[in-house]
């Protein structure tokens, strides 16, 4: 059963840090894209950044480039998402998404057919 559960989250400065962590099971990590992707009230869900199955790079959206890094420990079944110089507009609720094709790789910063976790919110506020 594929399973996807982040977590992570929480309340923090604007300027401040978190990672994010979405654990999985039920599949084999190194061979499927993982997207991170957020909603913020009243918007559409967006894609923020995809990595690729094994060394198949990493996609960023322009408003989280050079603050965000996404980052994948196949050991421990984790995706990371490392979150720096948070601003206001950063607040939302974050999911982690896999692909359910393998071996395909991100769609720029998103995955072509997503299989979702639940999410986790990020507030940023001071």
């Amino acid at each position: 059963q594929v399973q996807l559960v982040e977590s992570g989250g929480g309340l923090v400065q604007p300027g401040g840090s978190l990672r994010l962590s979405c654990a999985t099971s039920g599949f084999t990590l190194d061979y499927y894209a993982i997207g991170w992707f957020r909603q913020a009230p009243g918007k559409e869900r967006e894609g923020v950044s995809c990595i690729s199955p094994s060394e198949g790079g990493t996609y960023y959206a322009d408003s989280v480039k050079g603050r965000f890094t996404i980052s994948r420990d196949n050991a421990k079944n984790t995706v990371y998402l490392q979150m720096n110089s948070l601003k206001p507009e950063d607040t939302a609720v974050y999911y982690c998404a896999a692909d359910q094709r393998p071996y395909f790789y991100c769609s720029g910063s998103s995955v072509g057919q997503p299989y979702w976790g639940q999410g986790t919110q990020v507030t940023v506020s001071s």
